[in-house]
Formats: structure tokens, sequence, C-alpha cells
């Protein structure tokens, strides 16, 4: 299936209530098991996560289709962050994908064509759509100006929105919101999550008019919108490498 396959199972569609993922509950045995393996390990990767941001994404090959994300931060280095990507901030979020964000500084040393799946974060700051509930504007800003110069590479790997109650087919390249027609976020989804947060991005957008534009965003990142295309996965068959013949 590819990623831009619409003609999912009827079986694994949801359409008119939010997605829930087939199983069991949960067995008191089970959650006796996570409590005690949770004491005794560290789990040291979960932790690094510091930062949650809520903001929104466009799938690639149809940016009609648009979804609000939650994004919990790992920053590697200053110039280096990872994502685990969900599709909301509730307990039974589901996990629906990983994004990577690079300065401007790493950007600028990828080869032409792996640019072309990145997406530039400027305009998703200054717009306030990029946004992270609950912390204060002020100990932000400075975040803000240093995410004005990064990229992002996200891939979909559970499409909630079309349905999906399982992951599906081949993941999805998504692009961030951008200031003309085609990438424009929905009014309806920004007006949900500010509902939500009690917040306005219109303010947000108000209050980061001071943040610097970047001096330069690379023409090869947001490729979209010089070419009019985007991108779309698709799943080939094709022969194994084995250190031992296949039978």
């Amino acid at each position: 299936m590819a990623s831009s396959n619409k003609d999912v199972p009827e079986s694994m569609q949801s359409f008119e209530t939010p997605p829930t993922v087939p199983g069991k509950p949960m067995s008191v045995g089970q959650h006796m098991l996570d409590k005690g393996a949770a004491m005794l390990q560290s789990l040291k990767p979960i932790k690094m996560m510091q930062q949650h941001v809520c903001t929104f994404a466009l799938y690639s090959h149809d940016m009609s289709r648009q979804i609000e994300t939650h994004h919990f931060v790992t920053r590697i280095n200053q110039d280096f962050l990872q994502c685990a990507v969900y599709d909301s901030d509730s307990s039974s979020a589901r996990l629906v994908g990983v994004e990577y964000i690079v300065s401007d500084r790493i950007f600028e040393t990828l080869p032409a064509e792996e640019q072309k799946l990145w997406h530039s974060h400027a305009y998703e700051i200054k717009s306030g759509l990029w946004m992270s509930p609950r912390v204060p504007g002020m100990i932000q800003s400075r975040e803000h100006e240093n995410l004005t110069k990064t990229y992002g590479k996200f891939w979909c790997t559970w499409q909630v929105d079309r349905g999906d109650v399982l992951p599906l087919g081949a993941p999805s390249l998504m692009m961030s919101p951008q200031g003309e027609p085609t990438g424009m976020v929905k009014p309806e989804l920004v007006q949900k999550r500010d509902e939500k947060y009690n917040i306005s991005s219109e303010d947000l957008k108000k209050l980061r008019l001071e943040i610097a534009e970047p001096e330069w965003i690379n023409p090869n990142a947001d490729i979209w919108r010089k070419t009019g295309k985007g991108f779309a996965v698709d799943i080939e068959k094709t022969e194994m490498k084995c250190t031992v013949p296949f039978p």
C-alpha cells in the first residue's frame, strides 16, 4: 500500500469516531509487570524528552489533508533535535510518526536531493502555529529565535485522520504550514487547538513579530512551492541480500 493510498480495508476504517486500536483491555498482570519494569529500568531515552510542542502538519502528496501534531522533543545537541510525534497529548495518544530537526548549518551540508524531503520552520514559528502548551511566551522566545532557522523531516507512520485503526501501508512525508494558500492550515483546525489550550494563535503571531526572519531559507526545502509536486512512498518487492542463500 502506497503512502498516498486511500483504499483502506473497511475493517480497518473508523471515520465516524476517532480510531480505536483493536485488542483486549490491559490485564491486571500486565499492569503489574509494567509497573515493576518501570521501577527497575532506566528508560533514559524517554526521560530525555524535555519539551512538548503542538503544531500542524500537511501531507506532502495531499496538502488538503492536515493534522494537529504533538511533538515530544529530545535535544541531542544545539544543532539536532528528534521528536516522537503523537496525535494528542492524552495518555491514550497514538504514536503517529517521527520528526528530525536540524539547524541551518547542518541542513546546508545535505545533498540537494535530500534537502527536498525537508521543510522550513520560520513561518510555522512566526505565525503562532508552533507553540508549547502551558509554557509562558517569555521562556520560549529564545528557543523560537533558534527554531526559525531550522529544517525538519517528518515521516507519518499512522494515518489516523484517514480512519486507520492500525498503522497501515508506507510512511508519508509531511510538510510544514506556509504563508500561501496551498500551505495554509484550515482555520477550524487552529480554532479547535486554540480553544483546547485557551490561547490565541493570532496573539502569539503578534508577540513574535520581532523575531528576526532567517537571512536565507534554502529553496530546496518546501520544494512543492517551486514545483507544485509532493512526494509519496510506495512499496515494491526486491531481491534480498542474504549471508546464506535463501532456499
